[in-house]
C-alpha cells in the first residue's frame, strides 16, 4: 500500500476495521519525494501504523507499507523460524526496488532520500538494513535465560545446531526509526550499523522484547540521534489506536495500562518521527 502526500481536500477511507484518514487514487504533491517503508511486527499487517503512514504523507513523505510473507495477519506460516529476520529485510528491499524502478509515480521519488521504519520484529528488520549483524549466541543467551524459555520457540529454534541469521544490509536506506525491537545483536552487531536512528521502547515491554533489551541496543549503537521511552506502557503502544470493533476482537493489542494514552502518546510520536525523517534524509 502508498500513501502519498495529497493534492485534494483530506478525507478518510474504510479499509478493514479501520477508519483510515487518506482518500484513494489521491493526486500526488510535490516532486524529488522521500521515501519510507514501514514494516509491521509478528502478525501485524500494512494497516497497523497507518495513522504515522498518513502523517508522514502529509509532511511531504511518500510511505509505503508491506504485508511480510509468511508473518502477517492472516499467514504466519514463516513466522516460527529463524529464517523470517532474513526473509523480512528482503521484503523490504524489494520494496524499494519496486517504488524506484516499477511504481508508476516513480519520478516523484528522489532515490537518495530513503528511510525504513519498523515495530517489533520489524524494528529488527529495520535494524538489519541499517547494517546490524545478528548474533545467534547473544540471541540464544537473550532469549534463553528465563524459566518459561522451554515455551519460547526462538530459544528452541537458536539452540538448534547450525542456526544461522545471515544480515541484509540495504545502502540505499539512510535513515531508521525503530520501535520496541527484537534484540537479536550483540555489540559488534550493533556497532556496524551506519545510519541515523531514532530509537524508541515501551516501559512494560512484551512479546519477547523488554526494556532492558533495547537499553542494551541504545548503549550500542554508534549514530542513535533520539530515544524516546513510552512511560507506563506496553509494546503493543506503538500500533494505531484501535477502533471499537477491533477493541472487542484484538483485546490484546488494543488494551493499554491505566493512565496511558495511546491517542496523544501518537500524536506526539509521529510529530517527532516526521522531524527526524525530515532531519536525515
Amino acid at each position: 500500500m502508498v500513501w502519498t502526500p495529497c493534492a485534494n481536500a483530506s478525507g478518510s477511507s474504510e479499509i478493514g476495521p479501520y477508519s483510515v484518514q487518506a482518500v484513494r487514487d489521491c493526486a500526488i504533491t510535490g516532486q524529488s519525494l522521500p521515501l519510507v517503508v514501514i514494516s509491521h511486527g509478528y502478525g501485524g499487517s500494512l494497516l497497523g501504523h497507518h495513522d504515522t503512514a498518513t502523517t508522514l504523507a502529509d509532511a511531504g513523505f511518500v510511505v509505503a507499507t508491506l504485508n511480510h510473507p509468511g508473518d502477517f495477519y492472516g499467514d504466519d506460516s514463516g513466522a516460527h523460524e529463524l529464517s523470517i529476520f532474513e526473509s523480512r529485510p528482503r521484503d523490504v528491499s524489494r520494496v524499494i526496488s519496486f517504488m524506484l524502478e516499477s511504481w508508476q509515480k516513480r519520478e516523484k521519488l528522489d532515490p537518495g532520500a530513503i528511510g525504513v521504519m519498523g515495530f517489533s520484529r520489524g524494528g529488527t528488520t529495520a535494524l538489519i538494513l541499517s547494517g546490524a549483524v545478528p548474533s545467534v549466541p547473544a540471541s540464544t543467551e537473550r532469549f534463553c535465560r528465563h524459566w518459561w524459555s522451554f515455551v519460547d520457540w526462538q530459544c528452541r529454534r537458536l539452540k538448534t545446531g547450525g542456526a544461522r541469521i545471515a544480515p541484509n544490509t540495504d545502502s540505499r536506506i539512510g535513515a531508521a526509526v525503530v520501535m520496541d525491537p527484537l534484540n537479536l545483536f550483540d555489540t559488534p552487531g550493533l556497532e556496524s550499523v551506519r545510519t541515523p536512528v531514532q530509537l524508541w521502547a515501551s516501559e512494560n515491554g512484551g512479546d519477547g522484547v523488554e526494556l532492558q533489551h533495547v537499553e542494551e541496543a541504545r548503549a550500542a549503537l554508534p549514530q542513535l540521534t533520539d530515544y524516546q521511552i513510552a512511560r507506563g506502557a506496553g509494546h503493543f503502544a506503538y500500533l494505531t489506536p484501535c477502533p471499537p470493533g477491533l477493541e472487542e476482537s484484538a483485546p490484546r493489542i488494543c488494551e493499554d495500562p491505566e493512565g496511558f494514552d495511546r491517542v496523544s502518546w501518537h500524536g506526539r510520536m509521529n510529530t517527532a518521527v516526521v522531524e527526524f525523517f525530515k532531519r536525515k534524509l
